[in-house]
């Protein structure tokens, strides 16, 4: 078996296609067009704005009634189809392509189409072997992958709204996420940021509580075809950033920004300005209407909550928040203590 990588345009494989040169090898692909539309999509809106895809794979044979080298997908189908079928006209972007939403292919402007033709792929092509050998490969290069974490299952499973919207907000706030450390890159790398998201809508919506992977999915789902609080929430969040950012910002480096408790932070602001549900009745703190009552005097409340953290102070007079800092950081018990007090560090008037 001999494995050549090589370069071709979209243009280069339609025509390939068209002239049945590349064909479809069934064997080792899924039934044809199985990708919901919102996944079609996204795949043509990845073209479209010049990032890359993973590589797909052609078997290389003679066709000995014609003499010409035939080529079939034994991997990338359902790329390839969708390229295809999007060139032909066959469906449209849907919203989750920011720029191209609603357009066919022969509505893009002459230098759209043009880019996605000229789009180069990577294909691995691979001559001289028999079914056995293209199993056996597979095989190997799936026993060096990572497994899918729940987050990444996520987003593999649902393309609809609400995946849509978590990808906008995350696009829009993930460089702060990562350039304050909240979360590291190889956690940004597998979509941890995505969950994070989800993460607060899920505080929006349940108040401080235990979560599960079940309960995020089920945001997906809940949220997969309808979205009415998509436009409050969003709108929410950026408020939430954008405050933290221009006028919080003594907070990054310090124990504040560990993911936990940023999130129990973001949870707090929330809280203090709008509500969230149930929190008021245990903590005894009804939302205020505002962010912080001082703003120098939260940030110092804040970087003395960090402090206590990061020394492990369990006897000093923020006890309880290290406590509920330094073990079971998912749990009830602990979010709510770390919400309250931050609520409190951020209501301080001097």
């Amino acid at each position: 078996m001999k494995i050549e990588e090589s370069k071709h345009s979209i243009a280069e494989l339609i025509d390939l296609y068209r002239r049945k040169d590349l064909t479809v090898n069934e064997e080792y692909q899924r039934a044809p067009r199985l990708w919901p539309p919102a996944a079609r999509s996204y795949f043509i809106d990845t073209i479209l704005t010049g990032f890359p895809f993973p590589k797909v794979y052609f078997q290389e044979k003679l066709n000995k009634a014609t003499m010409r080298p035939q080529r079939e997908i034994v991997d990338g189908q359902q790329r390839m189809l969708t390229i295809v079928d999007y060139k032909d006209g066959k469906f449209a972007l849907s919203s989750n392509s920011h720029k191209f939403a609603g357009k066919r292919f022969d509505q893009l402007a002459e230098d759209e189409q043009e880019q996605f033709l000229t789009y180069t792929v990577s294909v691995d092509v691979i001559r001289n072997a028999q079914k056995s050998d293209i199993l056996q490969m597979f095989r190997r290069m799936n026993a060096y992958t990572l497994p899918l974490n729940d987050a990444e299952k996520r987003h593999s499973e649902f393309y609809g709204l609400f995946k849509d919207w978590v990808n906008r907000l995350v696009e829009d706030w993930g460089p702060l996420l990562s350039e304050w450390k909240v979360l590291s890159s190889r956690s940004i790398v597998r979509m941890e940021d995505a969950e994070f998201v989800s993460e607060i809508v899920l505080a929006f919506e349940e108040g401080v509580i235990s979560t599960s992977n079940k309960q995020l999915r089920d945001l997906y789902e809940k949220y997969d075809e309808e979205f009415d609080q998509a436009d409050e929430w969003a709108g929410r969040i950026d408020e939430i950033m954008a405050f933290i950012q221009q006028e919080l910002s003594a907070i990054q480096g310090t124990h504040m920004t560990k993911s936990y408790a940023f999130l129990s932070l973001i949870t707090a602001l929330a809280h203090n300005k709008w509500g969230i549900p149930g929190f008021a009745e245990v903590s005894k703190l009804e939302p205020t209407g505002d962010f912080v009552r001082n703003k120098r005097a939260a940030v110092n409340a804040l970087l003395e909550l960090a402090s206590a953290h990061e020394t492990k102070d369990v006897d000093g007079k923020y006890r309880d928040y290290v406590d509920a800092s330094m073990g079971g950081s998912n749990r009830v018990k602990q979010r709510m203590i770390r919400v309250t007090s931050i609520c409190k560090a951020l209501r301080k008037a001097r």
